[in-house]
């Protein structure tokens, strides 16, 4: 069986081996897709309690197919789950009791939505002024902020997608970059409050938006604009900067990517793969002077590599200490080996679907804390499986829970 293959496991996920840094802080969420949840997530791969709460038929991307499958057993794991009916008083006024438990609550709904439920920060801080509110939106305060956004809504306003695409043919990147950064800026604002709430006492309010967010990833090339008035080309007609740095086409068919962004590079290059005439060129000495010639080089070079196998050029270029980089689709990388050597994949159970319950690898977050890596403590939750647990902890008997689910106000 293949390691990327699903196999049933039961129980908890890896208990860490070491105290986390956000131990006892206790993180309620109003999130659902990816933005939201990611913000979530990394509090609570650091240790954080976090309480993610879900209308009473569950947070939507449960059901999503496709590229969406896999948002909530990604974006969710670490996480407890309690469904609650906002739309009834009494589920409003339970989420508002457990938000007053929290030291983060964390949103990413329409702006007035957490209004309407008293659950915004305005209200909320009033209670308990040490509260740190993460807002997730689409856009910062001013004349965009009523539109709805979408990932890839700003990446087509926000030059992301022209820079991707071929002249032309705007193309959005291949993931969630501004869903999931723009989670990640609005936990970075809430552990840099939570420092200053240690010194003041006092909470804030932090919003985190997915425009913005796409400005920032694209503001190398405005500067590059601002800096030489030519207007940055999109990356697949990009000037590049350097004369080696590209995708090589090669035995079999078979793609790999190929660097030498330096003159010793250079060198090293064309001793490895014996082209000493091209060494020996003095109009390819410097890299400025190759990337004038880049066009013909770089068919000559694609003539010479034909008959060689990415595998071979692999193996020559990680010798030599080149830059390299076989092209590969996202499921091989759960035969990554160095993936695998590392634990850079855990194990969690799958909460929904056809093959809820089984276990499969998901990617952990690409950094180590005291050299271990942040591991999966709680399985991504099945819908309400921790409700009782919870109204339990505000102090609602086990007999008022069973009402309220009749009820239909808790799931």
């Amino acid at each position: 069986m293949n390691s990327h293959q699903p196999t049933p496991r039961a129980g908890l996920a890896v208990q860490a081996s070491k105290p986390l840094p956000l131990t006892g802080l206790r993180v309620v969420e109003f999130t659902h897709m990816v933005m939201g949840p990611t913000c979530g997530m990394v509090l609570a791969d650091m240790g954080a309690e976090v309480i993610k709460i879900e209308p009473i038929d569950g947070d939507r991307t449960r059901r999503l197919l496709g590229a969406g499958s896999g948002f909530f057993p990604m974006f969710n794991r670490n996480k407890k789950s309690i469904g609650i009916d906002l739309h009834k008083p009494e589920g409003a006024a339970l989420a508002r009791k457990l938000a007053a438990t929290a030291d983060v609550v964390a949103e990413n709904f329409k702006p007035g939505t957490m209004e309407k439920y008293g659950l915004d920060y305005a209200s909320l801080s009033k209670v308990n002024e040490r509260l740190i509110y993460v807002t997730c939106k689409g856009f910062l305060p001013g004349p965009y902020d009523h539109r709805t956004a979408l990932d890839e809504v700003v990446q087509m306003m926000g030059g992301l997608a022209y820079m991707t695409g071929r002249p032309g043919d705007p193309l959005r990147a291949g993931t969630s970059v501004n869903d999931i950064m723009g989670g990640l800026f609005g936990a970075i604002g809430a552990l840099g409050a939570l420092v200053q709430r240690g010194i003041t006492g006092k909470g804030q309010e932090i919003q985190s938006a997915l425009f913005e967010n796409n400005v920032f990833l694209v503001g190398q090339h405005m500067l590059q604009f601002a800096m030489t008035g030519k207007a940055a080309a999109p990356m697949p007609a990009r000037d590049n900067p350097w004369a080696v740095y590209d995708v090589f086409t090669v035995k079999d068919d078979e793609q790999i990517f190929l660097a030498a962004v330096s003159d010793a590079q250079w060198v090293t290059f064309c001793d490895a793969l014996g082209f000493d005439d091209l060494k020996n060129d003095a109009s390819l000495a410097t890299n400025n002077q190759r990337v004038q010639m880049r066009p013909e080089l770089l068919l000559t070079l694609q003539a010479r590599l034909a008959h060689r196998s990415a595998q071979e050029l692999s193996d020559l270029f990680e010798k030599v200490g080149l830059p390299f980089a076989p092209i590969r689709r996202p499921e091989d990388l759960y035969d990554d080996p160095h993936l695998i050597a590392t634990g850079g994949l855990a194990d969690v159970q799958l909460p929904d679907g056809p093959r809820a319950g089984e276990s499969v690898k998901t990617t952990l977050f690409p950094f180590t804390m005291d050299g271990e890596r942040l591991q999966v403590r709680l399985h991504p939750p099945k819908l309400g499986e921790h409700t009782k647990d919870l109204l339990a902890g505000i102090g609602v008997s086990a007999e008022r829970v069973d009402q309220l689910m009749r009820d239909g106000v808790v799931a």
